[in-house]
């Protein structure tokens, strides 16, 4: 009896390591994924001032977030067996509140980004000229506002019971979660919505080439497509577009080389100067 008691105590262990190293590398991988995804599209001059980059990095920002977030409580939970959701009411409510509103704004932005390519790929200049930056910023800023507000309901309707821990007892609106929130805004309608208009970016791109555009908009064009198309993570990108690859390699190789290069020469630059004011002082207290 003690020793299948034991056995299954080493199997409970085993599976808690595993789930804890698991969810470290997933963590960690996805954290460097989101920054370098941020950090490669701010750096190239090509991305600055789009739209689309500006709703990528945004997206990437929010990812960011939610990740950290959702990875360190199933840490918690599935790795040290310490759910605080069920022991702190502040957690319980926080919780909830958070991981909505990034959910929403994450796809919010991901419909966002979809349209914007739309109207940047269209064949009629009026289209062209509604996607802005100045537009994108006020979207993702709007839609933040918004989604958050939809969140402070999330705070007052979470408790802790002590028959199903932290939950919605009010019947109500759990049907608004179950029914709306679940099914409409985070399922259908944004699929809808994403797919439709990155179907429709991909039909504009397609006809880019009868326009008369320097082929360097539409290769950028097209990989701003392919890239939305893709809807993935920074490891996504580098697998679907050659064209991403390389530029990965321009920043962090080039660049970064260049940086640190630049650093080094720097560091040597002062060490000389203050190797020659040293010694010159040093002869003039001899003489």
């Amino acid at each position: 009896m003690s020793s299948s008691s034991s056995v299954a105590e080493l199997i409970i262990i085993v599976s808690q390591q595993y789930t804890i190293y698991i969810s470290f590398l997933i963590l960690f991988s996805g954290i460097f994924g989101h920054i370098s995804n941020i950090f490669v599209l701010t750096h190239l001059k090509i991305f600055h001032r789009n739209p689309s980059t500006f709703y990528l990095i945004a997206e990437s920002i929010v990812d960011l977030f939610q990740m950290m977030i959702s990875c360190t409580f199933r840490m918690a939970v599935n790795g040290f067996a310490n759910d605080l959701t069920q022991t702190s009411l502040i957690w319980c409510k926080l919780r909830p509140l958070l991981t909505q509103s990034f959910t929403l704004i994450s796809l919010n932005i991901i419909c966002f980004v979809a349209i914007d390519q739309c109207l940047s790929t269209s064949y009629y200049p009026f289209l062209r000229q509604k996607s802005t930056i100045k537009l994108a910023k006020s979207l993702t800023t709007i839609a933040t506002i918004i989604w958050f507000l939809h969140g402070v309901p999330f705070v007052f309707f979470f408790e802790i019971q002590s028959k199903y821990g932290c939950n919605i007892y009010n019947q109500n609106f759990r049907n608004y979660v179950t029914y709306f929130y679940y099914l409409i805004l985070t399922g259908v309608l944004p699929i809808i919505i994403s797919t439709l208009f990155s179907v429709l970016a991909y039909r504009n791109v397609r006809r880019i080439v009868r326009r008369q555009i320097p082929i360097r908009r539409r290769k950028f064009d097209q990989q701003l497509t392919a890239m939305i198309l893709v809807r993935g993570s920074f490891y996504l990108f580098l697998i679907s577009s050659t064209r991403f690859r390389r530029q990965v390699k321009h920043v962090f190789i080039n660049k970064c080389w260049r940086i640190y290069c630049r650093r080094i020469i720097r560091c040597n630059q002062v060490a000389a100067i203050t190797q020659a004011i040293t010694s010159e002082y040093d002869l003039q207290s001899i003489e």
